[in-house]
């Protein structure tokens, strides 16, 4: 997956921490692809304690910044390793951010952004303190004392969510670990978050290292090509496909294949549909883009979903939002090809595994369709054709629906879309909002749009559009936020002020969860638990009045410019003052809780209590019951 050079051979030594080491170890790190050079590692972040500011904290201030390996102070260990997944992303996995944390609690706060990291295949190193390896004044401060085995602590629990896992219990182990690490942050198809807990102790004992190991090393990401029987069996597939569809997934933005995807939608009649992370990969006025597909899909990609004899997989791990649950592919004999980097994804829905790097295996397989003389349908593109306009009418309808009193969600999302440039950046995560941007957004550069949905991770938002900016500071980002989204993690904000880095960040206020309120009602139940409302005391539940949140003075109380938007004129106004501002902006936006985007021909698997005194339930029990009738099996 990757190879490494070194510029020297050099067996002398020198001495020095393993906090030192690991510091100069990661600045040396560069990557490559298509002769395209740059450091792997842009920095570190951290947050210090006892648990590692005399080790990894004293090696970043005395040899971090002249080394290449700066350091920046984040407000929160979770939302650093957000940013770092960003980053990362938005960098296209080639480059990435360490993060150190303290034991204890700062260690555990990043367990959450490393399952984000590995569940989306995004590259981050994770550095969290840990308890003495000599157990000397065992137990330390913040120590988990487990009674079955003393050398558990609370970083165990990075286990199952790291792809890679080790505990440095002396100086040396660095000279295996630290490659080891490299090699899986690099992996392309297994990259993820990389745990190295440092006990405490360990990182302030010296050890005589080889000079070789901090000497400048330069990976190469090699682009996997196809097998041959695998590409054939897949191009004679394609051929006899009547109704085909490709899906594009975020392993085609990653793989920078977006005109190689172009070509095999124009050359071969082949429409193309797209996923969270795929979006963008065309632009959304390309004739062969149909939009999303799936539970969260549009009309067009749907339908044709629904028809499709022949699936072209591409880049895409197939979740439950693109496949619809298993309900998306209804043809009788419809086969799938997977065509992804990882042969894990390759193989899903049964499919004709082609592993191969996204760019390598479309360009192999558009050469091998011509070869074989291969010519589209015409009356393809004016099937294809008609749906895109039905669907294009449909979104220019979603946005322009208005409300007596406030904005929708909608509306919100168009006004940001039309003052935002080719090719500034929309970042979102988590809620209703991702499902209404990857129907209604239209993304026009393959770096413009920025979800975080595989882990659909509350608090990502703001944290992973700095992320986004660090990475891309020539373009403006646009952080959509829902009002509980951002009272969850908005303290990032501080750091952007800090580092003079500007995002413009869209608090769309629907007054709490009302995705889930929605989800819940849709299955018979009364709203409970979801808005932000107090306490009644007459009923005992929370279901008195909205709590009034001053969002403006928050994000002001912080240091940045905010406006509130109370009207479409407003937003506007308010936008346009935003992108002339240098730093960075809040723009408040309260939306009309019930005013929602509808679902297009599809279904999500969300189960139905079996058993309830209310009616609602048991009707939605048996609504339930039909659906699940439509979900295919194709292993």
């Amino acid at each position: 997956m990757s190879t490494s050079t070194s510029t020297s051979t050099s067996t002398s030594t020198v001495r020095m921490t393993a906090a030192q080491a690991l510091v100069r170890f990661l600045a040396a790190q560069h990557v490559e692809r298509d002769g395209n050079e740059r450091r792997f590692f842009a920095g570190m972040f951290g947050i210090f304690g006892h648990g590692n500011v005399t080790g990894i904290g004293q090696a970043l201030e005395e040899v971090g910044q002249s080394v290449g390996l700066p350091y920046y102070q984040p407000r929160n260990e979770q939302g650093m390793v957000h940013t770092a997944a960003a980053f990362a992303k938005q960098a296209n996995r080639l480059q990435t951010f360490a993060c150190t944390s303290s034991i204890g609690p700062g260690a555990t706060n990043m367990v959450t952004g490393a399952a984000g990291a590995t569940i989306n295949r995004l590259p981050v190193l994770l550095l969290p303190g840990d308890i003495f390896a000599s157990r000397r004044p065992h137990p330390v401060l913040q120590q988990l004392e487990h009674p079955l085995a003393g050398d558990v602590s609370v970083n165990d629990c990075f286990r199952p969510v790291s792809r890679y896992w080790d505990r440095i219990y002396r100086p040396e182990q660095l000279l295996q670990s630290l490659p080891e690490a490299m090699r899986v942050l690099l992996d392309q198809a297994n990259t993820g978050a990389v745990t190295l807990a440092l006990p405490e102790d360990v990182q302030t004992e010296a050890f005589d290292y080889p000079e070789r190991f901090f000497t400048r090393r330069v990976h190469r990401i090699e682009r996997q090509a196809p097998g041959e029987a695998a590409l054939a069996e897949a191009a004679a597939l394609l051929r006899s496909a009547k109704r085909p569809l490709l899906i594009a997934g975020g392993g085609v933005i990653y793989a920078e294949a977006s005109r190689a995807l172009a070509e095999m939608a124009e050359q071969f009649g082949i429409p193309v549909c797209e996923t969270q992370a795929g979006k963008g990969a065309l632009p959304w006025d390309h004739p062969w883009n149909v939009g999303p597909v799936g539970s969260n899909g549009g009309l067009a990609a749907n339908r044709l979903a629904a028809e499709a004899d022949l699936v072209l997989a591409v880049g895409t791990r197939l979740g439950d939002f693109v496949t619809a649950s298993h309900t998306a592919f209804q043809d009788p004999e419809v086969r799938f090809v997977g065509l992804n980097v990882a042969p894990f994804d390759a193989h899903k829905l049964g499919a004709l595994p082609v592993v191969a790097d996204a760019h390598a295996g479309l360009c192999a397989l558009a050469d091998a369709l011509r070869a074989a003389g291969h010519r589209p349908d015409p009356a393809r593109a004016e099937r294809v054709s008609a749906l895109k306009r039905e669907w294009d009418a449909a979104v220019d309808g979603q946005r322009a629906i208005r409300t007596p009193d406030r904005l929708t969600q909608a509306n919100a999302i168009g006004l940001v879309n039309e003052a935002s440039g080719p090719r500034d950046v929309v970042v979102c995560a988590a809620g209703g909002m991702p499902g209404d941007l990857l129907k209604l957004w239209r993304p026009t550069d393959p770096k413009s749009y920025h979800l975080e949905y595989g882990f659909s991770c509350m608090g990502y938002e703001i944290a992973g559009g700095l992320g986004v900016k660090m990475a891309a500071p020539d373009r403006e980002v646009f952080v959509m936020v829902g009002d509980g989204s951002y009272l969850m993690l908005h303290t990032e904000i501080v750091t952007a002020i800090q580092e003079g880095i500007k995002i413009v960040i869209v608090v769309v206020d629907n007054s709490g969860f009302q995705c889930i309120k929605g989800l819940q009602m849709s299955a018979g139940s009364p709203a409970f638990g979801n808005e932000l409302r107090f306490r009644d005391p007459g009923t005992g539940r929370l279901d008195g009045a909205p709590i009034p949140i001053d969002f403006v003075a928050n994000a002001r109380s912080l240091g940045a410019t905010a406006f509130a938007a109370n009207d479409a004129d407003e937003l506007r106004d308010a936008l346009a003052r935003a992108k002339a501002e240098p730093g960075t902006v809040v723009i408040h936006v309260p939306v009309d809780p019930e005013a929602g985007v509808p679902g297009y021909e599809s279904w999500w698997d969300v189960p139905v209590a079996e058993v309830s005194n209310e009616p609602g339930v048991r009707e939605a029990r048996a609504a339930y019951e039909a659906a699940v009738g439509r979900v295919r099996y194709f292993g």
